[in-house]
C-alpha cells in the first residue's frame, strides 16, 4: 500500500458540531449581524485534521434537500427531526463559498446521504490501495472502518474537544463486533435520532449480544430458537420485517456512481484573493493571520515590520533616551520574555512624540536586565509621566518585584478594547492594530521556533523591531479608544474602575495565598476514604461492580437494570449528564451517591491534587492569575486555580478552604461578604417600592416575599415557603422561566407559574423592568450596567427562538449582575487605596463572587476590619443600604 491519504468530510454533520459547540454562549456574529459561529467552528475543526494528517487528496460531503431512496421506502425516517434553525441555515452558503475559495471539492448527489458518499469514497481508496480517513460527528460511519479507512470523531469532554479514532481493531475492542456488523445491530437496536424503528424494546446491550452471537439478522432468524430469553425471542419473531428493514436502512451505500475519480480531489493552493475577500466580510482573524492571507505578500510581511527604532544596548545610551520620555512626559511600554528561558530579552519604551523613535532595550550580559530597570526605576515611580501599555497588569507584576511601584498608569489597550467589545474572544495586541489602525505587527497566536525565535507566517522576526511595532500601536490605539470611551459615557468605568483595578489585581496576584500543605495532603487522603465509602456504596445500590465513570455503563445499570426513566438519549447511549442526574434525584437513592461522588473526583483533581502542583515551593503559596478581560458582564474570574468554583454546596467542598491559611503567625485572615447585592442592585435599578421597603426595614427579603407571595402574616411563612420564595428571588435575576423554577424547588410547571405572577404582581415594577430592559435592548443593540458597561445583544433580533430568549435573559440579568460586578471592583480599589495609603501591612488577597479577602496584621485587625466594611458599604450610593459583614479567621474556613 501507498502512502497516499485521502480525507472525506461529512460536512453537515461538522457544521452542526460547530454550531451547536459555539451556540452555547453568545452567538458569534460580524459587526453588519452575519451569524459565523458555524463556518468558524467548521473551519477550526478542518485544519486541526488537516494539519494532523496532511491528506493529499480532500472532499467535503453534503446531504442534500431531496428525499433519499431510504426516504421512499420508509416515509417516517428522519420525519420527526426539526428544520435548521435560521442562524445555521444561512451560514450553509457560507460554509460552501469558503470551501470554494479554498479550492476543496464538494459533493452532493440527489437521493443520497453525505454517508453515502463517504462510504463510496472510502472503498474506492481501498480499492486503490490508499488510506481514508473519514471525519465526521456520526457514529454511524463506524461500519465503515477498516485495515486502511480510520473514522475521526470530535468530542467535546468538559471544556475540551477531543478526537476519538476508530479503526477496525478499535471497532472491535469498542463494541465486541465488527464494523459491519455494526450494522446489524443498528438494525436491532434502532436509532431514535434517524428515526429508524429497530425491534421495539430491543437495547444495544442485548442487540449486541445477539449479533456477537449470531454475526448477523439473517443468522440471527434462521437461528431464532437459539434465542434463550423468552421475552426477546417473542420480540424478533414479532418484528421480523422491522429489522430487516432497519438493516437496510442503517447501511451506508458504497457504490455511488460518478464519485470516485480520486484524482478531482487532489489539494491545490487557495483562491487567496477570493479566500481573503471572504475572511476579511467574515472578520476572521485569526485565519487570514493562519493562512498567510492579506493585501501584503508573504514574503513582504517581515519587511512591513522594519519600523524606525532606536537599539539600546548601555545604560549611557538609556539615560539619553529617559531625557526624551521625560521632556514628553509620556511613556508606552512593551516587554518580550524569551519562550526558551522564561528571560525578559528586550523592553520597549517610546516617548509618543513623532519626532523620537522607540527605543528598544536588548539585554546582554554587558546589559543586564537589572542595571536598565534601577536605571529606569525614576522615570517610572514618577506619576508626573503618563504610562500607556498593553495588558499592563504584568509590567506592573514584573516591576513589583523588583521593588518598582509604577505611578502614572494612563491606558491599558487591553483594558480599552475589553470595554468597548466585551465578547470577544482574545485582545492581542496584534489583532487590534490589524483591525483598528490596519496595521500587520504579527499573527494572533505568535509562533516560535524550537531555539525560541520569533516567527511570523514562518519567517524569521527580530523581536526588537516586533516591540518597537508593538509600542507604538499602543499609543495610536489609545488615541482612537479615548473619544470613543468618552462618547459611549464610560470614563468613570474605564478610569475610576477598571484601569485602577489593573494594579490591584497585580499586587494580588503577586503577594499570592498561602496553603497548609500537611493540611492539603490530609485533605486529599480524606478525600480517597470518603471516594471508596461513596464506590462501596453506588455498588451495593447497583446490584455489582462497574466504572462509574463511564456513561454507558452507568446507563446500563441507571436505565436497564434499575429501570430509572431515560431522560434524554443521544446517539452513543442514555445520556447521565448533571441535569438528567439531578431530575432522577427523586428517584432512586444511588443517584445522589454519583453526584456527590463525580463532584468529590473533580473536587480531588482539581484541588486536593491540583493545587500541590502549582504551588511555590520556597513560600507554599498560590498565586491565581486574575482575568478582567474574560467575561462579558464584568465579573473577575480567576485561573490556576480556579477559586470563584469550589464546590461549597458540600462539605467536603468547603473544608479545602482549611488549607488556605495567612502567611504567618502574625497574620490573620478576615472576609467580608455582600449580603445580596444583586437583589439590591435590583430593587434600585427597578424602584419598586416593597423591595426598598424590605431592604431598608432591614427585613429578610425571602421571608417577606414569601409573605406576599404566599399571602400571609410574616410569622406564618414556613422553611419551605422561604426556601421556594429565595429560589424565585434569584430566579427572576436570571429570567427563570416556570420550566427551570419548576424543577429546581420540585413543583409542578402550574405552580412554578403562579409563584413567578404573584411574584410580578407583587414587585410589579420589576416586571415592568424586564420587559422595558428588553424592549430597550432591542431597540439599541445592547444593555448597559449602572456604570454604562454595555453588553451587546444581536441574539435579541435573532429568528430562533432558543436563540432569542437566551439574548432576552441575558438582557434582564446583565444590568444587574453586570452592576453588581462593577460594585465588588469599586469596593476592591477603594480597600487596596486605603490600605496602602495608611501604609498599613494588611493586603488584599482575593475575590470571590461577592466576597473580599484580606490577610490583615493582627495588630492592625481592628482597623482594617471597619475599613473593609466602610470601603464597601459606601462603595456607591443605592436606593437601600448596602449590608456586609465581615469575620476573622485563622483559616479562610474559619471566616465563613
Amino acid at each position: 500500500m501507498n502512502s497516499e491519504k485521502i480525507m472525506v468530510v461529512d460536512g453537515n454533520s461538522i457544521l452542526n458540531r460547530a454550531f451547536y459547540g459555539l451556540s452555547k454562549s453568545a452567538m458569534l456574529t460580524t459587526s453588519e449581524g452575519i451569524y459565523t459561529n458555524a463556518v468558524f467552528g467548521f473551519i477550526n475543526i478542518l485544519t486541526k485534521y488537516l494539519t494532523e494528517e496532511n491528506p493529499k487528496y480532500l472532499c467535503v460531503a453534503f446531504d442534500m434537500k431531496e428525499p433519499t431512496f431510504r426516504h421512499l421506502e420508509y416515509d417516517k425516517y428522519k420525519a420527526q427531526r426539526k428544520g435548521m434553525p435560521e442562524e445555521l441555515a444561512v451560514q450553509v452558503p457560507i460554509i460552501k463559498q469558503v470551501l470554494d475559495a479554498m479550492n476543496i471539492k464538494r459533493i452532493e448527489t440527489p437521493g443520497f446521504e453525505a454517508d453515502d458518499i463517504l462510504g463510496s469514497i472510502s472503498l474506492c481508496a481501498e480499492e486503490n490501495g490508499m488510506e481514508a480517513i473519514l471525519l465526521t460527528g456520526d457514529r454511524d460511519s463506524l461500519q465503515l472502518a477498516s485495515e486502511t479507512t480510520r473514522i475521526k470523531l470530535p468530542v467535546t469532554r468538559g471544556n475540551k474537544t477531543e478526537t476519538d479514532e476508530y479503526d477496525y481493531q478499535k471497532v472491535i475492542e469498542k463494541y465486541g463486533v465488527t464494523p459491519k456488523m455494526l450494522i446489524d445491530v443498528k438494525g436491532l437496536m434502532g436509532d431514535a435520532s434517524d428515526n429508524i424503528p429497530g425491534v421495539p424494546g430491543v437495547g444495544e446491550k442485548t442487540a449486541l449480544d445477539l449479533i456477537q452471537k449470531f454475526h448477523s439478522i439473517e443468522e440471527l432468524y434462521e437461528n431464532i430458537d437459539r434465542v434463550e430469553k423468552k421475552g426477546v425471542r417473542e420480540k424478533l419473531e414479532a418484528n421480523r420485517e422491522l429489522a430487516f428493514l432497519s438493516k437496510r436502512l442503517a447501511t451506508i451505500v458504497r457504490q455511488m456512481p460518478c464519485i470516485t475519480d480520486l484524482q478531482q480531489y487532489a489539494r491545490t493552493d487557495f483562491d487567496r484573493e477570493r479566500l481573503y475577500s471572504i475572511f476579511k466580510k467574515l472578520e476572521f482573524k485569526t485565519f487570514i493571520d493562519r493562512y498567510g492571507l492579506g493585501d501584503v505578500p508573504i514574503a513582504e510581511a517581515s519587511e512591513e515590520l522594519d519600523i524606525e527604532h532606536v537599539k539600546v544596548d548601555t545604560a549611557g545610551e538609556l539615560e539619553s533616551c529617559i531625557k526624551a520620555v521625560e521632556e514628553s512626559k509620556k511613556m508606552a511600554v512593551y516587554y518580550h520574555v524569551d519562550p526558551v528561558d522564561n528571560r525578559l530579552d528586550h523592553l520597549c519604551i517610546y516617548a509618543c512624540r513623532q519626532e523620537y523613535a522607540p527605543a528598544v532595550l536588548e539585554f546582554t550580559q554587558e546589559f543586564a536586565e537589572g542595571t536598565a530597570i534601577a536605571v529606569l526605576k525614576d522615570v517610572l515611580e514618577n506619576a508626573a509621566i503618563k504610562k500607556y501599555g498593553h495588558d499592563l497588569k504584568k509590567f506592573i507584576k514584573y516591576c513589583k518585584a523588583r521593588g518598582i511601584d509604577v505611578k502614572g498608569i494612563e491606558f491599558d489597550t487591553m483594558i480599552g478594547a475589553y470595554i468597548l467589545e466585551p465578547t470577544r474572544n482574545s485582545y492581542t495586541i496584534s489583532e487590534l492594530a490589524e483591525e483598528n489602525l490596519k496595521k500587520s505587527i504579527l499573527p494572533a497566536e505568535i509562533l516560535y521556533d524550537k531555539h525560541g525565535r520569533m516567527l511570523q507566517q514562518g519567517l524569521e522576526v527580530n523581536p526588537a523591531t516586533v516591540c518597537a511595532a508593538c509600542v507604538s500601536a499602543i499609543y495610536q490605539l489609545t488615541l482612537k479608544y479615548v473619544p470613543i470611551i468618552e462618547g459611549n459615557g464610560q470614563h468613570e468605568l474605564y478610569y475610576d474602575i477598571e484601569l485602577p483595578l489593573v494594579e490591584v489585581l497585580a499586587d494580588m496576584e503577586l503577594w499570592g495565598f498561602k496553603v497548609d500543605v500537611e493540611g492539603l495532603k490530609a485533605y486529599s487522603r480524606e478525600m480517597d476514604l470518603r471516594l471508596v465509602i461513596l464506590e462501596n456504596e453506588i455498588y451495593m445500590l447497583a446490584g455489582e461492580n462497574f466504572n462509574i465513570n463511564s456513561p454507558k455503563q452507568l446507563g446500563i445499570i441507571l436505565f436497564e437494570k434499575l429501570n430509572l426513566p431515560a431522560v434524554k438519549k443521544t446517539k452513543t447511549g442514555y445520556s447521565t449528564d448533571a441535569e438528567v442526574l439531578e431530575q432522577l434525584s427523586q428517584k432512586h437513592e444511588i443517584v445522589d451517591r454519583i453526584l456527590e461522588y463525580r463532584s468529590l473526583m473533580k473536587l480531588k483533581s482539581t484541588y486536593a491534587d491540583g493545587l500541590l502542583g502549582i504551588l511555590d515551593p520556597a513560600t507554599c503559596k498560590i498565586h491565581s492569575s486574575f482575568n478582567q478581560t474574560v467575561t462579558a458582564t464584568g465579573r473577575i474570574s480567576s485561573t490556576e486555580p480556579n477559586l470563584q468554583n469550589i464546590p461549597i454546596k458540600l462539605e467536603m467542598g468547603r473544608k479545602i478552604r482549611k488549607v488556605f491559611i495567612p502567611t504567618d503567625d502574625n497574620f490573620l485572615l478576615l472576609d467580608a461578604d455582600y449580603s445580596q447585592i444583586e437583589l439590591r442592585v435590583l430593587a434600585h435599578i427597578t424602584g419598586d417600592a416593597n423591595m426598598i421597603s424590605a431592604f431598608s426595614n432591614n427585613e429578610d427579603i425571602h421571608t417577606t416575599t414569601a409573605s406576599k407571595v404566599f399571602g400571609i402574616p410574616v410569622e406564618q411563612v414556613t422553611p419551605l415557603m422561604r426556601s421556594r420564595a429565595k429560589a424565585v428571588n434569584f430566579g427572576i435575576v436570571y429570567g427563570i422561566g416556570d420550566f427551570s423554577l419548576s424543577k429546581d424547588i420540585g413543583v409542578t410547571r402550574k405552580e412554578a407559574k403562579k409563584y413567578i405572577d404573584d411574584y410580578l404582581e407583587k414587585y410589579s415594577k420589576v416586571r415592568d423592568y424586564m420587559s422595558e430592559t428588553v424592549a430597550k435592548g432591542k431597540e439599541a443593540g445592547f444593555v448597559t450596567t449602572l456604570f454604562n458597561r454595555r453588553r451587546y445583544l444581536p441574539e435579541l433580533k435573532a429568528s430562533n427562538f432558543n436563540v432569542r430568549s437566551f439574548g432576552e435573559r441575558v438582557a434582564m440579568n446583565t444590568p444587574i449582575q453586570g452592576s453588581a460586578a462593577d460594585i465588588i471592583k469599586i469596593s476592591m480599589v477603594k480597600v487596596y487605596s486605603e490600605l496602602k495609603k495608611r501604609k498599613l501591612k494588611s493586603r488584599l488577597i482575593l475575590q470571590v463572587h461577592d466576597e473580599l479577602i484580606v490577610e490583615t496584621e493582627k495588630s492592625e485587625l481592628e482597623e482594617v476590619s471597619a475599613l473593609l466594611k466602610q470601603c464597601m458599604e459606601q462603595a456607591v450610593e443605592l436606593k437601600v443600604p448596602m449590608t456586609v459583614e465581615v469575620k476573622s479567621g485563622e483559616s479562610w474556613y474559619e471566616t465563613k
